[in-house]
């Protein structure tokens, strides 16, 4: 799952949230240093990301896409899903989609020093561009697709998978509609161990 999922997933915590959002840039076990909530918010990332990995729902989203995306598929999968999720916000969600990511870029602002330097480099562009909101429509998914694909050298073709979105839509969006019933149950029990 991309940033709009973890963030939903961290289910209102404030320090698990930063932690979900800040995992990907961190390495192995290092983040003993952080505030023990922020590290779990990390290791909610990682069993989340685990069971999505091998979970039989989003490999038929991504074997959809390897003929043209190879491994970078599974990271086109996360986008996709995360532009349901945006799109379908009010059946998940009882706050705006706006006002619950301006209260996570809020969140970002005031937990700053803890954040890695990769994401505080990231933010500015994040925020400015609004790049969580804009996941629910198809020009702000387009815009990361193209942004994925520079980072990779335009290695990863992944500008295109916008076309494949579009021609697959009913069938992308009943994959994660279904996945993310399940992928809720099972982070709200992970949660609740931390």
């Amino acid at each position: 799952m991309n940033f709009l999922a973890h963030i939903y997933l961290s289910f209102g915590d404030p320090e698990i949230t930063v932690g979900n959002f800040i995992a990907d840039s961190i390495r192995g076990n290092k983040f003993k240093h952080l505030p023990p909530r922020v590290q779990k918010g990390i290791e909610l990332h990682r069993q989340i990301d685990t069971y999505t990995d091998s979970h039989p729902i989003p490999k038929i989203s991504s074997k959809r896409l390897h003929g043209n995306y190879s491994h970078y598929s599974r990271v086109i999968v996360d986008i996709f899903y995360d532009h349901f999720l945006a799109k379908n916000w009010s059946v998940y969600s009882d706050i705006p989609l706006d006002m619950f990511v301006n209260n996570f870029y809020d969140l970002l602002e005031d937990n700053y020093p803890v954040l890695p330097d990769g994401v505080k480099r990231m933010m500015p562009y994040m925020i400015t561009d609004n790049w969580i909101y804009n996941y629910s429509k198809m020009e702000g998914i387009a815009k990361v697709l193209n942004g994925m694909n520079r980072r990779t050298q335009n290695k990863s073709k992944m500008n295109f998978a916008i076309v494949d979105l579009e021609e697959n839509y009913a069938d992308f969006e009943k994959e994660f509609t279904r996945f993310f019933e399940e992928l809720i149950i099972f982070s709200q029990q992970k949660f609740k161990l931390l």
